[in-house]
């Protein structure tokens, strides 16, 4: 089934008059390292640029100054480190802030590295989960990393064909055919929702199935991904937090942020020409994105 227009209106999260920021969830996002301590900010923009009511960003001690003086509407929990990524410490910290912070979802991944600290903390996670990027390379060095997680939380996963090749263990075909066998596939493994990112993005529960109608080389740049999973996360904040953290749930936010992710790139492409656009200017975009699907 193709993402149009009309499919996202239906499910986008509705934004009640008599609201506060307790309606629209609270994220905690565990992203950068000390050589990508910009993945982290891209992230949490979007997610509270879809609409999402608090975000929390975890990440390097030495990255924290930076990252707060970037995006000031954002609680920042700096953490033990080693070596540019977080470490093995920083995982009890994590847990600690959990208690206090009670975030809605966890969006994990962004610009980690190979940090020690990310498989000793998916272990022990209960919270929804969107699983991004270094999160994933991590799940794949481990044999057992994806049962590990599998059913034990409501779940995303967002790879790009390189991770899921890793994750699955064989090669992902170029073929709209082949990418949504390799999505249901991983959807099967995990029991989540899968992002098979790329043209035509696949989306998957591993019953119902989306492709993408938005989206080009735009989208083709470092951090588009970040502000991907950002997108998502902040809208299954807001759906969840209405309907319950679920599959259902869980795909219809994966949905709207791949179809806004693309018309966001298509409306920065119109503007600044496919070549020059960066990821932060896709998250830019969402105003307009979103006066465009609501224009009758």
């Amino acid at each position: 089934m193709r993402i149009t227009r009309q499919k996202v209106l239906s499910f986008l999260p509705k934004r009640p008059l008599r609201a506060h920021k307790g309606t629209f969830g609270r994220v905690l996002v565990i992203a950068g390292s000390e050589k990508m301590a910009g993945a982290g900010v891209l992230c949490t923009r979007a997610l509270l640029q879809t609409g999402a009511g608090l975000a929390a960003l975890a990440l390097p001690k030495s990255c924290q100054s930076t990252a707060a003086a970037a995006l000031p509407e954002m609680l920042t929990l700096p953490l033990a480190e080693k070596d540019g990524v977080l470490s093995l410490r920083a995982v009890k910290q994590v847990q600690q802030f959990i208690k206090e912070f009670q975030p809605s979802l966890v969006l994990i991944g962004p610009g980690l590295g190979q940090s020690p600290f990310i498989l000793p903390f998916l272990d022990k996670n209960t919270l929804p989960a969107v699983v991004d990027a270094d999160a994933l390379n991590a799940l794949a060095r481990n044999r057992t990393g994806v049962q590990k997680i599998c059913g034990r939380f409501p779940l995303i996963c967002t790879p790009h064909p390189g991770e899921m090749r890793r994750l699955l263990g064989h090669a992902v075909g170029a073929d709209e055919k082949q990418r949504l066998l390799c999505a249901r596939e991983l959807s099967a493994r995990t029991g989540g929702v899968s992002v098979l990112k790329g043209y035509h993005t696949v989306v998957t529960d591993g019953k119902e199935v989306y492709v993408n109608t938005t989206g080009g080389p735009a989208l083709a740049k470092a951090g588009s991904g970040d502000t991907l999973a950002g997108f998502i996360a902040g809208l299954w904040a807001q759906l969840g937090t209405a309907d319950g953290f679920n599959n259902s749930t869980a795909l219809k936010a994966a949905a709207c942020g791949v179809y806004l992710h693309g018309l966001c790139g298509d409306l920065a492409a119109a503007q600044l020409t496919p070549r020059c656009v960066l990821a932060s200017d896709v998250a830019a975009q969402l105003p307009r994105a979103f006066k465009q699907l609501e224009r009758t």
